[in-house]
């Protein structure tokens, strides 16, 4: 019986609102995989170090005898399993290259009387298509401004107005500074970034306005992907000025819940940038429950920063004052100037 092996494209397109399975190992499937699959690993962790290890020493056959040792058991279970987890029988499935693992597991679905294609090329065909796919020109625009202008909140109030945003931030799971980790899930691994990235982009319009924040490559330990990158750093910037003390009032509102202690452990993180006397004050500050004097130290070393960023950026910069750190009035201004953008 042979199996089906379709493009990437036409695997994604058809995939679409249905079972995926990802067939390559636990780790594997951990460091990055396509959206919404389903991990039902041919191998565990250790049996496929087992199986590559025979193939270096021993050759292929003596791998292929193994592997079909450690298989046999568990194949009536991978049966059920899809059944269970696809309604109309069909089923969509990958390894590492298109290789034995994924023909090997279709060829058994298939048996058992379910529909089951594999992808060419697998999930290395994936990432290079995700790879390429950030290279295609997009019309970004990026949404600037200092620590605590609430841009995230910005951003959110936009989408709820039909604009296309994609939160940067969020799908990092971190917001980018030296406290940004703060009330945040644990980040995924960079591939597994990537995707979700790539997910939420091609849900939106490459032809009109996407709107992001204007961040550095890296948020946290992601880094955005060199292709899109390069675009950011040509598109036009919507630099919110809000005034500090009302930056400072945000930030607080923002930390009041925060333990103290992860604080303290954030500016020990920069306790270079922010010199022995300041760091202390900041420390002393968190021991006396002041937010707003931690709040306003720490701005200072931000906005030094933020400012000398901007001395090397050559795209269009546009200035946008705002007296008041309300969101949605924040909102409707930056949508002002996106409209005469378009």
């Amino acid at each position: 019986m042979t199996v089906e092996a379709i493009e990437v494209n036409d695997f994604l397109n058809r995939s679409k609102n249905e079972l995926i399975v990802d067939v390559r190992a636990p780790l594997e499937f951990f460091k990055g995989h396509i959206p919404n699959a389903v991990n039902i690993p041919l191998f565990e962790d250790s049996e496929r170090a087992e199986i590559g290890t025979l193939y270096k020493q021993q050759g292929k056959d003596t791998a292929v005898n193994r592997g079909l040792e450690i298989v046999s058991p568990k194949m009536t279970s991978f049966v059920n399993r899809v059944k269970t987890l696809s309604e109309n029988k069909k089923v969509y499935v990958y390894c590492f290259r298109g290789g034995m693992r994924s023909n090997s597991f279709a060829w058994l679905m298939n048996t058992a009387g379910l529909n089951a294609v594999i992808m060419k090329g697998g999930y290395k065909a994936f990432r290079n298509h995700v790879l390429n796919y950030f290279k295609e020109e997009k019309k970004l625009v990026l949404l600037g401004g200092k620590t605590g202008s609430g841009k995230t909140d910005i951003l959110k109030k936009l989408r709820e107005q039909a604009l296309q945003i994609v939160d940067l931030e969020c799908i990092a799971h971190h917001k980018g500074s030296a406290f940004g980790a703060i009330n945040e899930q644990k980040q995924n691994p960079q591939q597994a970034f990537e995707h979700q990235l790539y997910q939420q982009l091609t849900l939106l319009n490459n032809k009109q306005l996407i709107l992001l924040e204007d961040e550095s490559q890296a948020i946290g330990f992601n880094k955005l992907p060199h292709g899109l990158w390069l675009q950011m750093k040509q598109a036009t910037i919507i630099k919110l000025e809000i005034p500090f003390e009302l930056r400072v009032q945000k930030l607080v509102k923002d930390y009041t819940t925060v333990n103290i202690d992860a604080l303290k452990s954030c500016v020990i993180k920069i306790s270079q940038q922010l010199g022995t006397l300041n760091t202390k004050l900041c420390l002393q500050y968190l021991d006396e429950n002041n937010l707003a004097d931690v709040a306003r130290l720490s701005l200072l070393y931000y906005d030094k920063a933020y400012e000398f960023s901007y001395k090397n950026k050559k795209q269009p910069i546009i200035k946008l004052d705002s007296d008041t750190i309300d969101a949605e009035i924040n909102a409707m201004k930056v949508k002002q100037v996106i409209n005469t953008l378009k």
